[in-house]
């Protein structure tokens, strides 16, 4: 994904006041942070040097490839808020599975609430980027596989080691999180508005998602249980 823009005499601006090398990284890094949420990732990074008022050999200098400044932002926005507390509260047995994955939701929801990190994720899917698969798959694997197993353990229902998790339990976890997140997109990157109280909303869908939660999740099992191994992921 590296550039290969040709860099005119009229692109060649200055680059104001000398920075110690760790506080120009720092502001190339923030500047694209900003400048993408705004643009979407097929932004070109001789608009981002011209905006950060330096030159684009220098932004290349500290970010070789606009590939390797993307795996930079995906670091900073994503990486870096993934909060290890997370996973210890899906795994949390002295609590019901269905209270865990509220408190998950909750914090979560809170945390990822924000201009940069919705737009730039909606920008990268789009764009072919794989920088929420990638993330998604951290979701999938740490927060929801754990919790679908306690489900299935409060339930009575055999355990992922007897039968494998189903492409379809997932689904149902995902649905209710894509929904909470919405309640973000809406306003972040959709310019809609709505309730500034966002955290009260959230409760209340998921007040009105997981009392039934449990018996569907029980129906789905039992169907993949019919379905084969074709069924489980």
């Amino acid at each position: 994904m590296a550039s290969s823009e040709p860099v005119s005499r009229k692109d060649r601006v200055p680059t104001g006041r000398r920075l110690s090398a760790e506080s120009r990284e720092r502001q190339i890094v923030e500047g694209a942070i900003a400048y993408f949420a705004e643009v979407g990732l097929d932004g070109h990074t001789r608009e981002l040097a011209r905006r950060l008022g330096i030159t684009q050999p220098l932004l290349f200098r500290y970010f070789p490839t606009k590939a390797a400044l993307i795996e930079r932002i995906y670091a900073e926005v994503y990486l870096k808020r993934w909060d290890a507390g997370w996973e210890a509260t899906v795994r949390d047995g002295s609590v019901p599975c269905l209270e865990r994955f509220r408190r998950f939701e909750i914090d979560y929801q809170r945390r990822i609430d924000d201009y940069a990190w919705l737009r730039i994720f909606v920008s990268a899917g789009l764009k072919g980027f794989d920088l929420p698969s990638r993330y998604l798959g951290m979701v999938r694997e740490r927060i929801f596989a754990p919790l679908l197993e306690a489900m299935r353990a409060e339930s009575d229902l055999p355990s992922p080691r007897a039968q494998p998790l189903a492409a379809d339990e997932f689904e149902l976890l995902f649905g209710i999180h894509g929904a909470l997140v919405y309640v973000g997109l809406r306003s972040r990157v959709y310019g809609i508005e709505g309730t500034a109280d966002r955290d009260t909303v959230r409760a209340a869908m998921l007040d009105a998602a997981l009392p039934g939660l449990l018996a569907t999740h029980r129906r789905v099992v039992a169907a993949a249980s019919f379905s084969g191994p074709a069924a489980a992921l």
